[in-house]
């Protein structure tokens, strides 16, 4: 039951994206709206959750790892754009390139402070799971562990602490994207973001993240992309902007699977099966 009403919310946060609008004419009413929506909908999976319950850890850990840092991340992320946005002097020129930077530097210094060479932020960009019932499970908290006071504040029926900040690592990486196309609209890797953003709302990855890590070392490995010079981080930071989806540590993820006792490339041999099977029906 909470796993479709958890599916149900997402689906709702990617009908809400595809209407959304970067244009500057827009943005202010647009992440206004987008708060207001994702503020609602939290509100109505917390009741929910309350309510119903869990049906056992995994579904617990399911949810305060994955669902609701999606929710409260875009949550933060989109009311951080409309505060930024509206607090803005201008609409070109340098008080408005130096209102960006600005905000820019003060996220790189948050995550600074927050987050840079934390245990828990390499223990979840690297995809690990073997501490998720203790991160994501409620009442679990040890308060040895160094934390921020403001664990005394939250909800302890409907927060586990380190969902939150989940959802600020995503929250930041997605304003990242965002105050860097402001500053330096021109860059390659900015430019990506934005088709991915504006246009292929659509078009995003549905397959498991070790299925991609597979297909990019693949492509690397066979020289495909641009006659084999182009790198491993390159590759992925593409396949992340194209996708908006976050890999990790893909060199650590590409390694786990080295370790595989049975199809090494599991991925690319279900590709061949399914190719396979279209090309007969097609006869």
């Amino acid at each position: 039951m909470i796993r479709s009403i958890c599916e149900n919310a997402l689906q709702v946060i990617r009908k809400a994206e595809k209407e959304f609008s970067l244009d500057p004419e827009q943005i202010i009413e647009k992440s206004y709206h987008m708060t207001t929506l994702l503020r609602n909908l939290l509100c109505t999976v917390k009741k929910n959750v309350l309510e119903k319950g869990f049906s056992d850890e995994n579904e617990e850990v399911y949810f305060f790892k994955t669902v609701k840092p999606q929710i409260l991340g875009k949550l933060i992320y989109y009311n951080k754009i409309f505060r930024i946005e509206a607090s803005c002097p201008v609409v070109s020129g340098k008080m408005h390139h130096k209102h960006f930077s600005n905000e820019l530097n003060l996220l790189k210094q948050e995550f600074k402070e927050q987050f840079y060479n934390t245990d828990f932020y390499r223990y979840y960009r690297t995809g690990r799971t073997e501490c998720d019932h203790h991160f994501f499970c409620r009442g679990k908290l040890d308060l040895h562990e160094v934390v921020n006071s403001f664990v005394f504040e939250i909800d302890n029926q409907f927060s586990t602490y380190y969902d939150y900040k989940v959802s600020r690592i995503i929250a930041n990486e997605l304003l990242y994207k965002y105050l860097l196309s402001k500053v330096e609209p021109d860059k390659e890797e900015t430019a990506l973001f934005a088709n991915g953003q504006d246009t292929s709302r659509d078009f995003f990855w549905t397959d498991s993240k070790n299925a991609l890590i597979e297909l990019i070392y693949a492509l690397h490995a066979s020289g495909s992309i641009s006659h084999g010079k182009a790198g491993i981080r390159k590759i992925s930071m593409v396949f992340q902007l194209l996708f908006r989806i976050q890999l990790g540590d893909v060199h650590h993820a590409f390694h786990r699977m080295k370790d595989r006792t049975d199809s090494k490339s599991i991925f690319l041999d279900q590709l061949r099966s399914s190719l396979k099977q279209h090309m007969d029906r097609e006869i």
